[in-house]
């Protein structure tokens, strides 16, 4: 497993996503955070809304029983999605930001968050207001530190001109997701790859020395599914399988390994709650793919290069 620094502490670049484990017995999540840690994860990623709430909890159940020393693992989760009775809001108002944190503690049965992520951008945020809801935070030593998710590069840099310091930015990519490097490809073209979707999100983090999260990596749209042995990939799947038998792994370590491969990423948050899944995929780590594997991958999944 590889390590990076992110806040004050050595984190895994495969880090465990927990959105999936709510409707799991905690025997199962068990299983699979000591898995997790045996092959090398050490961060943990959840956010207040997974199963409404039950993700963390349950989490905290199994890390309880489990009797490992909180200073052996991270744990990251995310605030800022509310519900509706048809549907949700953001809110990132001071208020809103502490309330969350205090609920995530109780249900993570933890003392301290290692990584606060706001979720997604509220439009009506006021930056001075977050800014002194994670001063108070901090101050209390309830968050060390602090991130966003799904921010472009002109709501990241708003945030820091009022003092919030951003360790990480969670957003999508993968192989079925290249948004955020597509509209690097296709400057000064008429190609409608062209449009920039991520808002330079990827080159602002490099400036800023930002880490960057992948969040879905094996997924292709939003819902959709994964591309792994998916037919509408054909092409895609044939050299990931052909790299997987080079590098002697799954082929999901490969898509993983494509994603670590670019300089701007620092970690990937897995979806897996498989234990046997998680090691395959944490091969990813031992796997330096070459700029031309890179490409092919990139062009394999159906994109032009202009």
């Amino acid at each position: 497993m590889q390590y990076c620094t992110l806040g004050e502490k050595q984190a895994s670049r495969i880090v465990m996503g927990c959105m999936r484990i709510a409707d799991k017995s905690v025997r199962q999540v068990e299983e699979v955070i000591v898995e997790a840690l045996q092959t090398g994860v050490n961060m943990f990623d959840h956010a207040d809304i997974y199963g409404n709430g039950d993700s963390e909890r349950i989490f905290g159940v199994a890390i309880r029983d489990l009797e490992i020393p909180r200073k052996e693992y991270l744990l990251q989760t995310k605030c800022g999605i509310r519900r509706l009775e048809h549907g949700k809001y953001y809110d990132f108002s001071k208020e809103h930001i502490i309330s969350s944190v205090e609920g995530s503690l109780k249900r993570l049965n933890t003392e301290y968050i290692d990584v606060l992520l706001l979720h997604r951008p509220d439009t009506l945020l006021e930056a001075d207001e977050i800014a002194e809801a994670f001063e108070m935070l901090r101050a209390q030593g309830k968050v060390l530190s602090f991130g966003v998710s799904n921010m472009s590069a002109a709501q990241m840099q708003y945030l820091e001109e009022a003092g919030v310091e951003i360790v990480a930015n969670q957003i999508q990519f993968s192989l079925g997701h290249t948004a955020p490097v597509d509209a690097g490809f296709n400057v000064n073209t008429y190609n409608e790859a062209g449009v920039t979707r991520a808002g330079d999100a990827l080159e602002y983090a490099r400036r800023r020395k930002i880490a960057l999260q992948a969040w879905s990596p094996l997924q292709y749209g939003k819902i959709e599914g994964t591309f792994l042995g998916n037919e509408h990939f054909p092409a895609l799947n044939g050299e990931l399988y052909r790299l997987a038998e080079t590098y002697g792994c799954a082929p999901s370590a490969i898509a993983l390994a494509w994603i670590l491969r670019h300089p701007a990423f620092t970690q990937v948050v897995t979806g897996s709650a498989s234990p046997n899944h998680m090691k395959e995929l944490c091969k990813a780590t031992e796997i330096t793919l070459t700029r031309e594997e890179w490409y092919t991958l990139y062009l394999a999944s159906g994109k032009k290069l202009p």
